[in-house]
This record gives structure tokens, sequence and C-alpha cells, in this order.
């Protein structure tokens, strides 16, 4: 099978994402996940802002909750959702709508459970899982007026990003993207508005900018579900005649499930190198987490393009063009590595550029400096190793770049540990985070490369 003799089922569906130029559609699907993506990052910064107003017990809480909260995220968008829009692109590719409409009843089953569950866990254990990750006193008493108010509505969160998914699986980037960015912009005014006590609405504190979170997401869950109902979408959601069928939630749970095992490697890789750096002091600290801080918005980049290729890659695999799905995948993960290794190279020649914006004190400037000159070349290839993991899901076989990250967490883990015994200077622990990163993405393309799809 090539690109230019398409299967019947290219020829009986001639959806544009399985005929259209490769790059031009990724770029045209990419650029509004860039806007939602960049949005959501401001809100999170806005948060940490309302925060600070509250106090230092209030910026310590959220720093607490913070990590659990981008989990969920990455969890329901990236990693599950990943599942709910390959499973739903690959039926859609094969031209079969009636089991794309299904796969989108059984996905919006998945998320209203993993959001029961994901809230009556923080809101049984999260007193002990912030005092487990150092908080005490009034900094846990913060965390628990903002986690409690968030977990007690992460449904709607869950809901938000299933359904989001559901509409990406279809081709349609732009109706969640314009969703998430309208969810972005009335968390940012409601956080302040109860939080804050804006005008004449109550200060309610740190549980007020957990109630703005809640109210948007709970919106927006609403309107994706009118949305999906409505029949204005690629897929219509249908609750009437459908029946639960274990191996439609096989074909989501295949991917999804596996995929959320590289959040946590994330989660849990941060938490590993935020313990190692801190030995150095807190200069050294300071200077890793401002180098992190860039990360946390260079992976929007990689996610907008590799959520658009999502579906590419998906529909290419259900109507069995195979060699369009893998063309779709490195076009993919070569674009995100260049973008987001350009950038990697510049702070790693000019660090000040982007360390100046936060402080000028010369030991966290140096420390700073040091990171990026052994993290900041390795980018490129942490966007190639997103990027693709993404593709692998629309692939439905994401196994490959999950033993990727799980390379990463054993290296870090383990040279860190070493390093540590050794009373190695810090440059060695930045010098290990970049050849973590370089060996995840190769081990990822190298995955995708000898991987039947």
């Amino acid at each position: 099978m090539t690109a230019e003799s398409p299967s019947p089922a290219v020829a009986a569906n001639p959806n544009p994402l399985l005929t259209a130029p490769i790059l031009g559609t990724l770029a045209r699907l990419s650029v509004p996940n860039v806007i939602a993506m960049s949005a959501t990052s401001a809100v999170a910064i806005a948060e940490t802002a309302y925060a600070g107003q509250l106090g230092i017990p209030a910026l310590a809480g959220l720093a607490l909750v913070f990590p659990m909260v981008m989990l969920q995220q990455m969890l329901s968008a990236g990693a599950m959702g990943g599942g709910v829009s390959s499973a739903i692109s690959r039926a859609l590719g094969a031209d079969n709508n009636r089991r794309a409409e299904q796969l989108a009843f059984h996905a919006l089953v998945i998320g209203a459970i993993a959001g029961v569950v994901f809230g009556v866990f923080f809101l049984m254990f999260g007193q002990y899982i912030y005092r487990l990750l150092g908080g005490s006193g009034d900094a846990v008493t913060e965390a628990l007026a903002y986690s409690n108010i968030v977990f007690l509505g992460t449904v709607s969160l869950w809901l938000t990003n299933t359904l989001a998914s559901v509409i990406r699986g279809g081709g349609d980037m732009k109706i969640p993207s314009i969703t998430l960015l309208v969810v972005a912009i009335s968390q940012f005014l409601l956080a302040g508005a109860f939080g804050l006590g804006w005008g004449p609405f109550p200060a309610l504190g740190m549980a007020g900018i957990g109630l703005g979170l809640v109210i948007a997401f709970s919106a927006s869950a609403l309107f994706l579900i009118w949305y999906l109902l409505s029949g204005k979408a690629r897929i219509k959601l249908t609750l009437k005649g459908v029946r639960l069928k274990a191996e439609m939630f096989r074909d989501i749970l295949k991917v999804g499930a596996i995929s959320c095992i590289s959040p946590l490697q994330t989660v849990l890789t941060v938490l590993i190198l935020t313990r190692l750096i801190s030995e150095f002091g807190v200069e050294a600290l300071a200077g890793y987490g401002i180098g992190a801080r860039l990360e946390f918005l260079l992976v929007p980049i990689a996610f907008a393009i590799g959520v658009a290729c999502v579906p590419m890659v998906g529909m290419a695999i259900g109507a069995k063009n195979i060699v369009r799905a893998r063309q779709v995948a490195w076009t993919g993960g070569i674009s995100a590595g260049i973008l987001i290794g350009a950038i990697g190279l510049i702070v790693a020649l000019f660090p000040d550029l982007w360390t100046g914006m936060f402080t000028n004190a010369y030991p966290v400037m140096k420390s700073a400096g040091l990171y990026f000159a052994w993290v900041g070349p390795f980018y490129g290839l942490f966007g190639l190793g997103l990027c693709l993991y993404f593709s692998s899901q629309g692939a439905g076989k994401v196994l490959g770049p999950v033993i990727a990250g799980t390379i990463r967490l054993v290296l870090v883990a383990l040279g860190g540990w070493m390093l540590a015994s050794y009373n190695t200077p810090e440059w060695t622990i930045f010098a290990l985070i970049g050849a973590a990163m370089a060996i995840y993405g190769a081990a990822t393309a190298f995955s995708v490369y000898v991987s039947r799809w």
C-alpha cells in the first residue's frame, strides 16, 4: 500500500486528513492548539500571582497542589484523551461512523468514572499527600482549601478534556481550542473575582481560586455535551440505543491506560530532580526552577503538534494507509524537534535572555546558565520524542514511547543517586538531565522506527 494508491476506505471517505498535504495540514491544525495551550499556561501563572497576594502560606499551599492538578490535566487531556482520539480517528478512517459514535459514548463513561475516582481519592487522602510532599501548618490548610474545591468538581475537568478529545478525533481542532481558550479566560476572571474579592464578589481566598476552575470547566463540559448531542460535530454523541461493550472500552484503554504511565513518569522525574538539586543549595534550586519553567512553556508546542498528529495518523491507520501514517508521524516529530530545538540552542548560547526576566542575582543566573548549557542542546530530541509519543497513540502502538520514558526515569534515578553518592558538582546533575532527554528522544524515535503499524 502506498500513499499514491489509497485503500478503498480512503476512496470511499475523502476526508482531507487522509489526502491533504501533510505539513500544511499539521500547521493548520496545530495553531489553534498552541493558542489554547498557551492560554492555559498563562492561567497557571495568574493563579500563582493571586495566591501570592493572599500570602506566603497560600503560595506554598498552591505549590503543593499544583503538581496534582497538572498530573490530572496530563492524564485526562494527553494520555486518556489520546486514547479516545486514537480510537475514534481509526474508526473514521475505516469509514465506520457508527463505531465512532459508540466510542464517543464509551469515552464519556470513562471520563465520568475517572473524574469521580480522582475526586474521591484526593478528597480522602489529599491532606496526607500534601504532608508527604513536605507541607505543614498553614501551607497544608491553604492547600486543602484550594484542593477540596477543585477535586470536588474534578468530573467537569475530565469531561471537558475527554469530550474535546472526541471532537479532535474527528479532525476538528478549532472547537476544542476555542472552548479551552474561553475556559482559560473565564478561569482567569473567576479565580480573581472569587479569590481576591473583585467588585461585588466575596473574597473566598484559596477556595475562591479553586471555584473559578470548577465553574469554568463545568460550563465547558455542558457546552461540549450539547455540541456533540446537537449533531454539529463530525461525531454525534448518541445516548439512545447504545450498549456498553467491553471491546470498545478496550479499544480506548489499550492506548489511554498505557499512556497514563507517561505523565506519572514525568512527575516522578521532576520530583527526583528537585530533590537532587536541592542538595546544592537554594541558588542551584532556583536556577533549575527557572529552566524548568521554560520547559513548561515549551511543552504546549509539542502538545499542539502532537494532538494534531493523532487524528491524522489514526485515520490513515484506519484506512490502512500505513505509509501516510508514518509520514505524518515523522513530519510532526521533526517539526516539533526543530522548533523546540531552536529555542534550546538560543538559551544555551544566551541564557540571560530568559534568566534575566526573573532574577539578576549572579549565583542564580550562573546556575541557570549551567543548566541551559547542558540541557538546552537536547531540547530538540525531547520535542521529537514527545510528538512521536502522540503519533504512536494515533497508531495504537504506545508501548515503545512509554518504555523510552521508563528508561529516562531509571537513568535519572540511578544516575542521580550515583552522582549524589560521590558529591559531584551541580553541573553533573544538569548533564544527567540533558543526557536523559537525549536518550528519551532517541529511544522513542527508535521504537517508532522499528514498530509495525
